[in-house]
């Protein structure tokens, strides 16, 4: 049996082996358990030239017209095009996702790398001419310097590649993505496109490592920003840390995302889009909708489409095209997931449909959990107010909307919520009063499109500018503010100047 591949990390545009005497990291084919490469955990020096070349790549990529930055970005879409099927196999493998869940990780990239490809448009500032008499005010935006990216391994293009990457280089930025150590392949493929569509050394930099090396990017004072997705605990510490340090920082947190089941909803339709948004991903997304208020006139009716489009499901190898659920991302993982359907359990719920002793034969030790539903899921049990990160939905009855709001707002985590209704005055309300910062409307998952920013709230986010959209633009620039004034003969003979000259208009 050969040898799993090593995997280096990139400094400088040269992939580099690395000198750590940590063990290595395994990375799984999620279908079948077997380990294809190992990622190193990267040293400290390892992590400082990661960070070096970045402040050395700065002043040349930040000081190029925008036009020249935004030529790489045109000329990686075009490779990313052209490598939609390779990367998309590569994400399904390490990940797990089904080939069109694979398929739209690379697309929703793209879709950021369409948006940073307007960063003429984007980067423009303000200007007013004669605010005071005789001065006039230009705001530019520009570059802030470098940026550091801690990753999750459930979107290994999407978030660095989308989410993170393409707004800060095209602002005249520069980057150092720390990878997700299950899921590193991708994200290293799609740099290697990144480099070969023209990007200068040092611009963007990849490691993999432990949480000990990537805490020093959250104090580095050459690192000006911190961009993190992943849990709650973690983002909490690198936003107090970075922050305390005088970072920049947005940290996208966990969800519980809830959706609120009507009386007068199209049932059937509805239970079929909420299939695809809490077992889509396996569940491993943000944007998943594991938590489901149903108003009990309805509940028996709606929880039968449901099971039995849940019992329909494929439930198969990643990288088989008739698969409609793929495996988690490790064994690990799968066991974490169990542990909550059994915790469920142990809580009072009703297990009504069980996907833990799902087998997929010929991917016998593939990391494979069923899709599993609870009903009559209580206040106060986890199993319906933590994140999970699996397929896993929970059932709870609620007497009316009011109820079923009160019960979605009670949630710690405000990521995204849904309403599923014909009603327009419920609908509207819905939307004024819900904490969820993305909003559906007969829409399981209400993830923005990339000119508008994915809008956490709660305990799902931490910072003041969220990523994508004018957000994301605002994150990765500082505001610089210049007043001028000529002087005519005149002016010259002025022999009482004001303390407020020229910043105060009224006499």
């Amino acid at each position: 049996m050969s040898r799993p591949k090593r995997l280096r990390y990139c400094v400088d545009n040269e992939w580099r082996e690395s000198k750590t005497t940590k063990p290595y990291m395994p990375v799984t084919d999620s279908s079948t358990g077997a380990v294809i490469a190992e990622a190193p955990c990267c040293t400290v020096e390892e992590v400082n030239s990661a960070v070096a070349a970045a402040k050395a790549a700065f002043p040349g990529w930040s000081s190029r017209p925008v036009q020249q930055r935004i030529e790489v970005m045109f000329h990686f879409r075009a490779l990313l095009e052209k490598h939609l099927d390779e990367l998309t196999l590569s994400v399904a493998t390490e990940l797990g996702k089904n080939l069109d869940e694979a398929r739209g990780d690379i697309l929703k990239a793209m879709e950021v790398v369409e948006v940073a490809c307007g960063a003429p448009i984007l980067m423009q500032g303000d200007a007013l001419m004669n605010v005071s008499t005789g001065h006039d005010t230009v705001m530019y935006r520009e570059p802030v310097g470098v940026f550091a990216g801690i990753v999750p391994f459930n979107f290994p293009a999407m978030i660095p590649f989308g989410w993170m990457i393409p707004l800060c280089i095209a602002m005249g930025n520069t980057f150092v993505l720390k990878s997700s150590s299950l899921t590193p392949m991708t994200s290293m493929r799609v740099l290697e496109l990144l480099i070969e569509a023209g990007l200068p050394k040092g611009v963007v930099n990849l490691v993999t490592c432990s949480r000990v090396e990537a805490e020093l990017l959250l104090k580095h004072p050459d690192v000006r920003g911190i961009s993190y997705v992943g849990s709650t605990s973690v983002g909490l510490h690198i936003y107090s840390t970075a922050a305390a340090h005088g970072k920049r920082v947005q940290a996208l947190c966990e969800a519980k995302n809830h959706a609120l089941v009507l009386r007068d909803a199209a049932l059937e339709r509805s239970a079929i889009g909420i299939i695809n948004s809490t077992f889509g991903c396996a569940g491993m997304r943000c944007m998943a909708l594991p938590a489901l208020c149903v108003e009990e006139a309805c509940a028996d009716e709606f929880i039968s489409y449901l099971v039995k489009y849940a019992k329909a499901r494929r439930v198969g190898c990643a990288y088989d095209p008739k698969t409609e659920l793929g495996p988690v991302v490790s064994a690990e993982h799968k066991q974490s997931v169990i542990d909550w359907i059994t915790k469920g359990v142990e809580e009072g719920a009703e297990l009504i449909l069980d996907g833990r002793t799902v087998v997929v034969p010929g991917f016998e030790n593939g990391h494979f959990v069923g899709p599993t539903i609870f009903d009559h899921v209580q206040p106060g049990m986890c199993i319906g107010d933590c994140e999970i990160f699996g397929p896993v939905t929970s059932i709870k009855r609620v007497k009316d909307f009011e109820a079923g709001l009160a019960v979605m707002n009670d949630n710690r985590f405000a990521n995204g919520s849904c309403i599923f209704t014909q009603n327009g005055n419920y609908a509207r309300e819905f939307v004024r009063r819900t904490h969820g910062g993305m909003v559906g409307v007969n829409v399981g998952i209400p993830v923005p499109v990339a000119y508008f920013p994915f809008a956490g709230h709660k305990d799902s986010f931490f910072g003041d500018l969220h990523v994508m959209g004018r957000d994301g633009v605002a994150f990765y620039t500082e505001a610089k503010c210049v007043t001028s004034r000529w002087f005519s003969e005149e002016d010259k003979q002025e022999k009482c100047v004001s303390t407020w000259d020229g910043t105060i208009t009224r006499k």
